[in-house]
């Protein structure tokens, strides 16, 4: 293999990609977990998780816990998928790095 492969432009954002790496690793994360984990701002995480859930890596429930909204994450079968096939395309850029 010779080529560099194409990374996923959903996944190649620093704030996207951490969210899908606390996702990959728990069951669910409510969204103030993902902020103060990710120190993003508010404004911010909430159009990312838009875009992950446009593409259909995340799922987002959106209800009610003691009368206070609450928005909980969780990966998708298909965003666990490009998630390690991007980790994947990573590790080959470095070894394709290491063989120059």
């Amino acid at each position: 293999m010779n080529e560099f492969k194409d990374l996923d432009p959903i996944l190649h954002s620093q704030l996207r990609l951490a969210v899908m790496s606390i996702l990959i690793s728990v069951k669910e994360a409510e969204f103030i977990y993902l902020k103060e984990k990710t120190n993003a701002t508010a404004g911010n995480l909430s159009v990312q998780i838009n875009k992950l859930k446009e593409a259909e890596y995340i799922e987002v429930i959106k209800q009610f816990k003691d009368n206070y909204p609450q928005t909980i994450c969780k990966i998708t079968k298909k965003g666990r998928k490009a998630f390690e096939e991007y980790v994947k395309a990573i590790q080959d850029y470095l070894k394709m790095g290491a063989k120059k």
